[in-house]
C-alpha cells in the first residue's frame, strides 16, 4: 500500500521481505543503483526511524517511507531547493538574494552553508564543495560537488563536460535582433568587469542572445553562454545598452520587478561519474514575463 505525505513517500508492508529487496519491488521505475543511493544517504525511514541497513527485517504492517531528503527536519534551508541529488552532486534551485559562498559581511546564509549543514546532519564527515557560482541577485539551477575529486573533474572539464547554460535575462529597451557579442572582461580595484571589444588582457567572452519577447520599454532575452566568466551577462548587456533591469552597477536606471532580472534557467552536463547526460530545469519567476501582452 502506497501514499504520498508532504512531499515523503509511504508503503505499508505486507508481507516480511528484506529492506533493500523490498524498495526495488515498490520502486520498479528506479534503478538498481539509485535505489542503493537513497538508502546509503538515509532517506529511508521504517516506523519513523531512519535505517542504511541493506538487510533490515520487514514485517507485515511496517511502514516504509521514503524521504524527499534525508536530512533531519531541523536543518533549515531557506532560499535553496534540491532538485537532486546522489553520492557526487547536488543540483539547487537558488532563490535571488542569496550567496552562493560566504563573504567578510555573510558567512552563514548561504547556499553553501546550508549545503553543508544538510550532509552534515547526515553523516557529520560530510562534505559539499563549491564547482561555479552565481550572483547573490541571480536566481535558478547551479550544481555543487561532494567531494574534492568529483569537483577537480567538473571543474577540469568544464568545456566538455556542460553542454549548455541558459539564462533569461529582463533587460531595458527593446533589443531589435539576436545576436553574439564577444569581448575581453578585466576587473577594477573596486570588483567591477568592464568590457573591451580588443585583448585588453582580460578575459575572452562570449555571450549569445536571443529575444524572446520585446516592446518599448523592456526585452526578454534567452542568452547562452560559451564562456562563463564573473558578471560576463551582466556587462555584456550593458556594452550592447541594454542593462538588465535592476542592475545599477552595470547601467541600470529602473526597477520595475525589485530585484535583478537574471535567472539561470538550464544547465545539462555528463555525470562526472557515471556519464550520464543531465538537464536540469528552471522557469524564470513570473515577473519577468508579466509586462508582456
Amino acid at each position: 500500500m502506497k501514499n504520498k505525505n508532504k512531499g515523503n513517500t509511504e508503503w505499508t508492508v505486507e508481507k516480511n521481505n528484506e529492506l533493500l529487496e523490498y524498495l526495488f519491488e515498490v520502486m520498479p521505475n528506479k534503478s538498481r543503483s539509485t535505489v542503493k543511493g537513497m538508502l546509503k544517504r538515509g532517506q529511508v525511514t521504517i516506523n519513523g526511524k531512519p535505517t542504511t541497513q541493506f538487510d533490515e527485517c520487514l514485517k507485515k504492517g511496517d511502514v516504509v517511507t521514503l524521504r524527499d531528503r534525508a536530512a533531519s527536519p531541523d536543518v533549515k534551508m531557506k532560499g535553496i531547493e534540491i532538485v537532486y541529488e546522489d553520492d557526487d552532486i547536488i543540483a539547487i534551485e537558488k532563490s535571488h538574494g542569496l550567496l552562493t559562498m560566504g563573504s567578510k559581511l555573510e558567512k552563514k546564509a548561504t547556499a553553501f552553508r546550508m549545503l553543508m549543514d544538510y550532509v552534515q546532519s547526515i553523516r557529520p564527515n560530510n562534505r559539499i564543495f563549491i564547482v561555479h557560482r552565481l550572483d547573490r541577485d541571480t536566481s535558478g539551477v547551479m550544481i555543487f560537488a561532494k567531494s574534492r575529486v568529483v569537483q577537480q573533474k567538473l571543474q577540469n572539464n568544464w568545456k566538455d563536460i556542460v553542454s549548455e547554460r541558459t539564462y533569461i535575462a529582463l533587460v531595458e529597451g527593446q533589443v531589435k535582433e539576436d545576436g553574439t557579442i564577444t569581448s575581453w572582461l578585466k576587473e577594477d580595484k573596486t570588483f567591477k568587469m568592464h568590457s573591451s571589444p580588443k585583448d585588453n588582457g582580460g578575459q575572452k567572452a562570449i555571450t549569445h542572445y536571443q529575444v524572446m519577447r520585446k516592446n518599448r520599454r523592456f526585452s526578454l532575452l534567452k542568452v547562452n553562454l560559451e564562456t562563463g566568466r564573473k558578471n560576463q551577462i551582466r556587462v555584456h548587456m550593458e556594452t550592447i545598452g541594454h542593462p538588465i533591469v535592476g542592475d545599477k552597477k552595470y547601467g541600470s536606471t529602473t526597477k520595475p520587478i525589485n530585484r535583478l532580472g537574471l535567472h539561470a534557467s538550464v544547465i545539462e552536463f555528463k555525470h562526472p561519474t557515471s556519464g550520464k547526460s543531465l538537464r536540469f530545469e528552471s522557469k524564470p519567476p513570473s515577473s519577468f514575463t508579466r509586462g508582456f501582452k
